[in-house]
């Protein structure tokens, strides 16, 4: 079960994320090594996700841990999930849309999602019943997220991360059948379904760790999160992001 203060804990952590990873971001000195998978990771992935378990192992000590560089066993109880750096090949070559993703799960529910993204000034973050909310640069307060009301694939706008290991032929087709397709990529294409401004969101690979923050965010706005087949995101391969009206068309879009 969570209590009254995991999201405000969630967001103690994004604070203290973004003082470590816009301490490293364009830093000429930055160390960079490749895993065993052959993707990059950074002293500031390391130091991030490290920061995080020693601030959640003492304020959370019943609670496992799953990250990216520092592993863990995903479980069925309450675990908090992180991705130290969305976004790492983004962050060291300097480009800014890159994030730190911090979810809280309860048995087969993720009940806190906080998407802290200091280098473009936003932040993302919603409760399980608590509503979907964002602030930018631009805004005094909070502002509540609420998915576009568009139902026509015809006149969605469509965001991607990259062309790599989707279903064949269903990037195009799904480009083919929307209004406009951009690649803003990674969490922030779904942070964008979440706030209205882009109507679908997919990839075709991602972790625990990269998808876990973003749907308690997306799902509180009024949206849908699925596998790219439709299936359980938390079981399914890729993801894929919608207004929820547009979630079969873009399913039936994407596989012909």
């Amino acid at each position: 079960m969570t209590t009254p203060d995991d999201l405000a804990l969630a967001l103690e952590l994004a604070d203290r994320a973004d003082e470590v990873t816009l301490r490293h971001f364009r830093q000429p000195d930055l160390a960079v090594e490749s895993k065993a998978d052959l993707t990059p990771v950074t002293e500031a992935d390391r130091a991030t996700e490290g920061l995080l378990r020693a601030i959640l192992a003492e304020r959370r000590p019943a609670d496992a841990i799953v990250g990216e560089e520092y592993g863990g066993d995903i479980g069925t109880g309450r675990r908090w999930i992180i991705d130290p750096i969305d976004g790492t090949k983004n962050y060291l070559r300097g480009v800014p849309v890159w994030a730190t993703l911090i979810a809280l799960a309860d048995g087969d529910a993720i009940v806190v999602g906080v998407v802290s993204a200091p280098a473009l000034g936003r932040r993302w973050w919603a409760a399980r019943g608590e509503g979907s909310w964002t602030q930018g640069p631009e805004d005094a307060e909070p502002r509540r997220n609420t998915v576009s009301s568009v139902d026509d694939l015809a006149q969605a706008s469509f965001s991607f991360s990259d062309g790599e290991d989707w279903p064949e032929g269903g990037l195009g087709r799904l480009m083919d059948a929307t209004w406009r397709s951009r690649a803003y990529g990674d969490f922030w294409s779904h942070m964008m379904v979440a706030e209205g401004v882009v109507d679908v969101a997919a990839e075709p690979v991602l972790n625990i760790w990269d998808v876990a923050a973003l749907v308690p965010v997306v799902e509180e706005a009024g949206g849908r999160m699925t596998a790219m087949d439709g299936s359980n995101l938390m079981t399914g391969e890729g993801g894929l992001t919608t207004n929820g009206v547009l979630h079969e068309a873009a399913l039936r879009a994407i596989h012909g």
